[in-house]
Formats: C-alpha cells, structure tokens, sequence
C-alpha cells in the first residue's frame, strides 16, 4: 500500500521543478513585454494570476499569500491597460513546450500521456477555498493534439492545488505574509540564502513588516530573539506535513501508478531545472525546488 503522504510529498516537489522555471523564462519574458508591458516587468507572478481573471489586485494577493499586497499592485498596473488575462495566458502557453525541449530533452515522451489521468484527478477535488486551483481548472484545456501543453497545465494545476491548501493552513494559523516567509527558512539550507530574512524580504517585506513578523512568531512560542526556534521549526514542518494530507486525495484520485509515473518522468531532470532557474534568475530563486534539510523535529 501507498504511503500516499510520502508520495504526495515527492509528486509537489516534482510539480515544482515542472512548473518553476517559467517565472524566469526568457521566451516567456520577451512575448509578455511584446505585449506592450515594460520590461516584461512581474512576470514572475502576472502569469499565475492572469488565470483569476480581471479581479482587483487585493484579491489577487489574497490568493498569492506571502507576496506583499504591494507588490501585487505594482504587477496588476504593469499590464493593465496594456493587455488582458487571456493574452498573458496565451504567453504562458507558448513558452512550455519550447521551454521544456530546451530544460529538460525527453521528458515530452515520459509526461504527455498521462495528462488525462492526471486531470482526471483534478476533477474529483471540490474547489470550495482553492481559488488559484480552481481558476486553472476552470480554464478550456487544450485538446489531443497537444498533449505535452496539458500534462503541464495539469501539474501546474495540482501544484496551485497544494498551494490552496497551505494557505488554508497558514490562515487558520493566524500567519501573515511575513510570517510565512520567515518560517519558510527552516525549509531551506540557511548557508545557501545567508539568514532566515531572505525568502520574506524575497517577497516584498520590508524593515517594518520584518520586525512585526519577528515579533507575532515569538508571541506565539515559533521564535527568539530574531531567529526561529526549534518549535518554530516544528511547526513548520509540520504544517509541511498538513499540507501534504490536504492535498494527498488529489493525487490519490490520479492513481498510485500514474503519481509515481509523474514523479519519475519529472525527477531525473531536477538539476536542469534548478540550473535554468540559477541561469535566469539566480542562485537562491524557487527556495520550493532547492535542498531541504533533514527534519530533526519530528
């Protein structure tokens, strides 16, 4: 039997590294600033958003989470005016499959055949709560001629689902998107980003916004004196865990074969993936897709 939780766990890491590298695709970037948005500017988060449609931006950030609503103004003003959702989804589109034969050469012939068992598992989750899955989901899938393109958007799809549910999580604990992104810290090798401020202050928090962050955690026992503490990371790992159950029916509904089938089709490419990211973005970048140390808090 399945320990589905585990294998959840492996299918978001691989979901990850399918879908990361797009934030800071050149292609991608060009053909968004063709649009008319300078510099192709926000990027990074207009193509996750654009299939929300035409909401405000508050909205948006309450659905993006540990961004800073400013930040997701600044997004929302570069192209409104400019373009529209379905064009920028139209960019998003045309970057994947060039985008994956440049990353990682193969992987077409490994992970197009499973796009219908993987949306097949897609449908089976309500959506009551889970507006970034929800939003792809609702959108017209492409059809058999295009079968790499929708194993993408399904592993997109299912990686926005888990993200749903960790915001569902941080929500009920009373986190704010400080918070969030200080205690993402204990996911991560902290040599590699320099202090436990990084991943927050990689999201738009600033001094102030740090400080108060610093000071709601230890509040609540996470933190010390500026720093996580080992309950702190506790929690966090944790709130991994609960994720991971959250988000374990989906995958269960595509099937065990077809999970592992994805998890191995996407895995052995994790290095191009993590290069293509340090390439166009730099070291650091997509903390989800980079080395997690051991829980020694369990």
């Amino acid at each position: 039997m399945a320990d589905w939780i585990a294998l959840t766990a492996r299918a978001g890491r691989a979901a990850h590294d399918l879908v990361g590298w797009l934030m800071w695709d050149p292609e991608a970037i060009a053909a968004y600033e063709a649009l008319g948005v300078p510099n192709g500017m926000g990027w990074i988060q207009a193509w996750r958003l654009a299939p929300l449609g035409d909401v405000t931006p508050a909205a948006a950030a309450a659905s993006t989470y540990s961004i800073r609503p400013q930040i997701v103004e600044l997004i929302f003003s570069a192209w409104r005016g400019t373009t529209d959702p379905d064009n920028i989804i139209a960019v998003r589109d045309a970057a994947i499959e060039s985008g994956l034969a440049t990353i990682a050469p193969g992987l077409k012939d490994t992970l197009a055949p499973l796009a219908n068992d993987l949306w097949r598992g897609i449908d089976t989750v309500h959506h009551g709560a889970r507006p970034l899955f929800a939003a792809n989901r609702a959108r017209t899938r492409p059809d058999d001629s295009q079968p790499l393109l929708s194993a993408w958007l399904a592993g997109n799809c299912l990686r926005e689902l888990r993200g749903d549910n960790h915001w569902l999580l941080c929500a009920a604990a009373d986190l704010d998107d400080a918070e969030v992104g200080l205690l993402h810290s204990a996911m991560v090798d902290i040599s590699e980003y320099g202090d436990e401020e990084w991943i927050a202050r990689s999201r738009g928090a600033d001094d102030e916004a740090i400080a108060y962050g610093w000071r709601r955690l230890e509040s609540k026992g996470l933190a010390s004196n500026n720093g996580l503490n080992d309950e702190g990371r506790r929690f966090r790992y944790d709130l991994e865990r609960r994720t991971d159950e959250l988000t374990a029916p989906a995958w269960q509904a595509v099937g065990e074969a077809t999970t592992r089938a994805f998890c191995e089709a996407v895995e052995p490419h994790h290095a191009a993936f993590v290069a293509r990211i340090d390439e166009t973005a730099g070291p650091r970048w997509m903390p989800a897709v980079r080395h997690r140390p051991t829980n020694a808090y369990t």
